[in-house]
């Protein structure tokens, strides 16, 4: 993936190594447990963070520094949230981007307080991207996802596809429906519904992001198969056959890894956000 002559906009605020971590005990070694937990059973991750906030580190978040980070991978998700801007820009007239907060272990948030175990997520009430970037080599290293550009690339445009869904309002029609669903199955397909529509977005981000930045990011060869490795890696019919448990299609709160990569090259070749009615096809 091209992304070193990218445009950055500054509008990181990077709490790394600030205090509000996890308690002792988590980090890394636990991260691919709890997104099996958080991917397989539909952990809502505003109810684990407020679970988490009441065993420490959920006191108020000394702000970080704003600016584009000066280490390698700040800057990628500047370069990668700059264009992503950009291309969403291009689609939504009235569109403002998210803010993006990079941290270590854990932090608070408008949603609660976030741990680096939940993997990358997007708090609405705040409009806020959260990321530990150690996720990345967790997936790599744990849950076979892909190492390259692109997949990482791929979760933070599916994390931007979750701020669309809130400024279009898609993500509070889910919670409505959720609200009145008959069973924990039905609010689940809701949800499932709301991810590979993210899943879609990451496609279109992709599809476009060369022709808003004059080909400065742009997909090169071998970055949509990296793109859906990553996506198989993380289908909940996959996390869950690694966990030992039986595939069951009930408790999918993602969809399934064959839904995901669907999706995900839906987007990528169509470019088009309006193919990416999710609600509409698995109804």
């Amino acid at each position: 993936m091209r992304w070193k002559g990218g445009r950055t906009s500054g509008g990181i605020e990077d709490r790394r190594g600030m205090k509000g971590g996890v308690a002792a005990g988590g980090g890394l070694g636990v991260i691919a447990l709890a997104l099996i937990g958080y991917f397989v059973f539909g952990v809502d991750p505003g109810t684990t963070m407020k679970v988490a906030s009441q065993f420490g580190g959920a006191g108020t978040q000394e702000a970080g520094e704003m600016g584009t980070p000066e280490d390698d991978a700040g800057r990628f998700v500047d370069v990668v949230g700059t264009n992503a801007n950009d291309v969403w820009s291009s689609f939504l007239s009235d569109y403002q981007p998210p803010n993006t907060v990079l941290y270590t272990q854990g932090t608070s948030t408008g949603c609660g307080y976030g741990q680096a175990a939940m993997g990358p997520f997007y708090c609405p009430a705040d409009q806020t991207v959260y990321l530990d970037l150690s996720f990345w080599e967790e997936m790599r290293t744990k849950l076979g996802a892909s190492g390259a550009d692109f997949a990482k690339a791929y979760v933070i445009s599916h994390e931007w596809g979750h701020h669309i869904q809130t400024l279009t309002g898609a993500s509070q029609q889910v919670r409505q429906r959720q609200q009145q669903a008959s069973s924990q199955e039905e609010a689940n397909r809701y949800l499932v519904m709301l991810e590979l529509q993210a899943d879609c977005y990451a496609g279109v981000w992709a599809a476009n992001a060369s022709r808003v930045s004059n080909g400065a990011v742009a997909m090169e060869s071998g970055d949509i198969e990296a793109g859906l490795q990553t996506a198989n890696a993380i289908g909940d019919d996959t996390l869950q056959r690694r966990s030992g448990r039986q595939v069951t299609p009930e408790n999918f709160t993602h969809g399934s890894s064959e839904q995901r990569k669907e999706w995900l090259l839906r987007g990528y070749r169509t470019g088009d956000p309006n193919q990416c009615d999710t609600f509409t096809a698995l109804q």
